[in-house]
């Protein structure tokens, strides 16, 4: 091509993709994605077709393989998709099905024909994942025949065959390959499958998945019998505490005046639970992710026939501000399952509708029922109201604890001009820097001269810390050494209450420090400031455990002197095997508390890399670490009475001297 010819945006510029090549060239256009999301679309799009045909009464199983070389077959048991010659067309429905574009048997679902409330359209979802597979085998049995076709990078191969069969058994058989000339990534976990098989078990009762896996040649089964209540009930695991509540109803309406009228049915169940929470929207099978109208119905008539019954109760406090959904939302588990023959999804991959009659319908035949649930159920209305009213209280003390932690975690960066007695490194290189944590200013004294200023700070505990094992967020932040401590660490903190996600500001990447070292005296309170240090980090940056950032500086239990040498043991074993090999006097005496020691030793035991012990925190079981939390911390104190008295001659006072 000449540089002229380049240069050129003119007529003959326009040129347009033909064949599969609409869909080979821009597959994010059908399927949302060129990645792994999209090729998971297009296996959505084939089970689709599978479905429709269950749910129009057609095969009550479903049959899916996923291979070990990443090809897939879904076997459905339905009227099998007619692919023979077509008197209108002109031509065989195989080449329209599985060739052609918005070719299928699903545009006259609005008249009553077939597929009322259809889930995928086989002209289009068929068609694409087709034209994007490195081959498709199809495999159809109706009419007394099997049909066979085969396709390689979106074109027929081979012949259409058509053989007699005395098979009674009608249905569908697919097995293709995505081609990873098309998608980038086509190794769709097998935990896609199962997420998207057991959602629409949910919303098809009686309808049977069977998943088999090659590569771990496990076999899934999903089945509902009574879908969406079979589900919640699942969900609420025995601790919902109201009845689970179903609700369903039809229409006819139309999205604008000048829009054609369509139908809609849906059933939608709810229970409140304080245990778990959940809100999942199905429309025509397919979940909506997004939402879209009967999310917004749901959330419009929630927050209205609870806000009402509250008010006639007289429950909300002089100036008290209303419930927000989010307040429902803690403790509702709802699904809502609907259908309409006209439905505009928000694009191809059905994550959300934005139909406004169905929006509009739902949101008040919602009120209507709930007005009418709240006055025939009152001793389960009152828990409602009570319970949201408690979610909406939380969240707001939640919201002010934020910004006061906000306020005391921001502000300027030079962390040595605004933490009392915080001690500060020279060195600027994260992955040399230190943070020994000690008790009380005596230790703080001793450490600071037997360190190496050059990597090693130094942050001071005062008093004893706040156990926070049980005790609620705002009075953990009222506490100035615990937001010292947070503010010297850099990394922010992790919240896990549902109700204090929105301050969870923690950042690894943040952090200051290689390592953080809890340093305390070998005694009995030593050993419970350590616990509680413990217990904080646990509570507040747990990542940094998990993370093996933070170590215990082993302080020597005895100091062993004969003559001019000194010896430092960190066990009684460790204690016998240096008087083993001592001949002559010695004598034994339990180390002091860190602030007594000199800065050599200090240098000696606990700092320097060369000779100190550092223990690493790793929980490797989660639950023993935070029973041991309870053990010692806890409310219960028979159990710690049991403990000390099994365990607490280890952080008894054993000086002695020989």
């Amino acid at each position: 091509m000449s540089d002229e010819r380049k240069n050129n945006y003119d007529n003959e510029s326009i040129t347009s993709l033909k064949g599969a090549d609409r869909v080979r060239k821009r597959p994010s256009v059908i399927f949302g994605s060129d990645g792994l999301e999209g090729c998971q679309h297009s296996v959505f799009e084939i089970l689709s077709n599978s479905i429709d045909e269950a749910r129009e009464g057609y095969g009550n199983i479903i049959e899916i393989k996923k291979f070990k070389d990443s090809s897939i077959e879904i076997k459905d048991y339905g009227r099998g998709i007619p692919v023979d010659y077509n008197q209108n067309e002109g031509r065989y429905n195989w080449e329209l099905v599985f060739c052609e574009l918005y070719a299928g048997g699903k545009y006259l679902n609005n008249s009553g024909e077939n597929y009322e409330y259809s889930l995928g359209l086989n002209g289009l979802g068929l068609c694409s994942t087709q034209y994007a597979s490195e081959f498709m085998d199809v495999e159809i049995i109706r009419d007394g025949y099997i049909y066979k076709l085969t396709f390689e990078k979106g074109e027929n191969v081979g012949e259409f065959v058509k053989e007699r069969t005395g098979k009674k058994q009608t249905g569908t058989t697919i097995k293709w390959k995505p081609d990873l000339e098309v998608f980038t990534d086509i190794n769709i976990p097998v935990n896609y499958f199962l997420d998207i098989l057991k959602k629409q078990a949910i919303v098809n009762s009686g309808l049977k998945f069977i998943l088999f896996d090659e590569e771990s040649g496990e076999t899934y089964e999903f089945l509902y019998d009574s879908g969406i209540v079979d589900y919640i009930k699942e969900v609420n695991n025995d601790k919902n505490f109201t009845d689970i509540c179903v609700l369903a109803s039809e229409a006819r309406g139309k999205d604008r005046e000048d829009k054609p009228e369509y139908k809609l049915k849906f059933e939608l169940a709810f229970c409140f639970n304080n245990d778990t929470n959940l809100t999942e929207y199905y429309h025509n099978s397919s979940f909506l992710e997004y939402g879209g109208s009967p999310d917004k119905a749901v959330k419009l008539a929630f927050v209205s026939a609870i806000d009402s019954y509250i008010k006639t109760l007289g429950l909300y406090k002089k100036d008290e501000k209303k419930i927000i959904f989010s307040d429902i939302e803690d403790s509702l588990v709802l699904i809502s399952n609907s259908f309409s023959t006209i439905t505009s999804y928000e694009n191809q991959t059905k994550k959300s509708i934005n139909n406004k009659f169905i929006a509009d319908y739902m949101n008040d035949f919602l009120k209507k029922q709930l007005e009418v649930y709240f006055i025939e159920n009152k001793t389960e209305a009152d828990k409602i109201a009570n319970q949201i009213l408690a979610n909406k209280r939380s969240r707001e003390t939640a919201e002010k604890t934020r910004l006061n932690i906000r306020k005391k975690l921001t502000g300027n960066l030079d962390i040595s001009n605004r933490v009392e007695k915080f001690v500060n490194c020279r060195t600027k290189d994260i992955n040399l820097r230190e943070l020994y944590i000690v008790e009380g200013d005596s230790a703080l004294g001793s450490v600071k001269l037997g360190r190496d200023a050059e990597f090693q700070a130094i942050m001071p505990i005062r008093g004893k810390p706040l156990n926070c094992l049980k005790a609620d967020y705002e009075k953990i932040f009222n506490s100035d050494t615990i937001v010292d401590l947070i503010k010297v660490l850099g990394c922010g903190v992790e919240i896990k209450t549902k109700h204090n996600t929105e301050f969870n500001s923690f950042n690894l990447d943040q952090l200051r420090w290689n390592k953080i070292i809890i340093c305390t005296d070998a005694d009995v309170d030593g050993f419970q400031i350590r616990t509680l240090i413990l217990t904080m980090l646990f509570r507040l940056v747990p990542t940094l455990i998990d993370t093996c950032k933070v170590f215990i500086a082993e302080s020597p239990l005895y100091e062993i002197t004969s003559g001019k040498k000194t010896y430092f043991a960190y066990s009684d074993k460790e204690k016998n095997s240096i008087v083993s090999k001592i001949s002559g006097k010695y004598k034994i005496q339990r180390s002091k508390g860190l602030g007594e020691n000199e800065p050599e030793m200090m240098w000696q035991t606990t700092m320097n890399p060369e000779t100190r012990k550092l223990i690493a925190v790793v929980p490797e079981d989660l639950e023993k670490t935070q029973h041991m939390f309870d053990v010692l911390l806890g409310d219960d104190i028979k159990g710690r009475k049991e403990f000390i008295e099994s365990h607490g001659h280890k952080y008894i006072d054993l000086s002695e001297v020989i």
